[in-house]
């Protein structure tokens, strides 16, 4: 069933964040209309305001929103059922990502002092934040027996890190600064809860894919930017629009047999 361009609507958590905006673009560009989920109301503004310029036809709304508070996510789908809107896409975007930009100081990632609430922290957007959320809105997608649902993950999602990147020399002995484990739990469940929804709500006709991501180039140390360079066959870390073509896929209703997959965009990284 194809939907008019005033009532298709998606909501993308983490919005504002790297890769958030350029999500929202690539719908936008396929007739949704948008509601950005945030914690950053000024940032959302700015992206609205930025979209309003380039996609004057669709709706936007915005909603500052905890996530990993299912009392949040309840407050936004009764906010959203007064308004008559049904979510036919959701785009669970929002993670806790490390920024691995400076390495001047230690970021305490080795496991033999890693906070267990620290750990707990990390994983409570990726995978609390993302159960709640096709909890309540894929929910509403199986009583309507329509919905499609896009779970972002990363190439650390089906890979372990290469821990030997964060040092110049790449010897792990020398390593200090360690990509924390938090995430690659995070990502790694992202896949899980894809396979079981994709199981669980398949027969009514709710739809389920992961889409993992490779490097996307934003600023990095430039010894960080070769090392990981030398790790993919493109030779090359992604440009921050280079998925906007895959979100578009996934979310595009004639795509109607693919269920509980993995679409791997990551510039050949995870062959070798």
């Amino acid at each position: 069933m194809k939907y008019s361009i005033n009532k298709k609507y998606v909501i993308i958590t983490g919005a504002s964040g790297l890769l958030g905006p350029y999500h929202a673009e690539a719908l936008a560009e396929s007739g949704f209309n948008l509601i950005l989920v945030d914690l950053n109301l000024k940032k959302l503004k700015l992206l609205t305001k930025k979209l309003k310029k380039k996609f004057n036809k669709i709706k936007i709304l915005i909603q500052t929103c905890d996530i990993t508070s299912e009392q949040e996510i309840l407050s936004l789908k009764f906010f959203l059922k007064k308004k008559k809107i049904f979510v036919s896409c959701l785009v669970n975007n929002a993670d806790a990502n490390p920024k691995m930009t400076s390495f001047s100081k230690k970021i305490n990632s080795d496991i033999e002092n890693y906070s267990l609430n620290r750990l707990k922290d990390e994983l409570s957007v990726g995978i609390i934040g993302t159960f709640n959320c096709c909890k309540h809105f894929g929910s509403e997608m199986a009583k309507k027996r329509k919905g499609i649902i896009i779970n972002i993950s990363s190439d650390l999602g089906i890979t372990a890190p290469d821990q030997r990147v964060y040092h110049k020399s790449e010897k792990i002995s020398k390593v200090k600064n360690f990509k924390p484990i938090g995430y690659s739990i995070s990502k790694h469940g992202i896949g899980g809860i894809t396979k079981y929804l994709s199981t669980y709500w398949g027969h009514k006709n709710v739809r389920c894919n992961t889409l993992v991501l490779g490097a996307v180039l934003n600023k990095q140390p430039s010894f960080l930017v070769e090392n990981v360079k030398k790790r993919i066959p493109l030779n090359r870390w992604a440009d921050k629009t280079e998925y906007k073509k895959a979100i578009q896929f996934l979310a595009n209703e004639e795509n109607s047999y693919m269920t509980g997959q993995t679409l791997i965009i990551d510039g050949g990284r995870t062959i070798w």
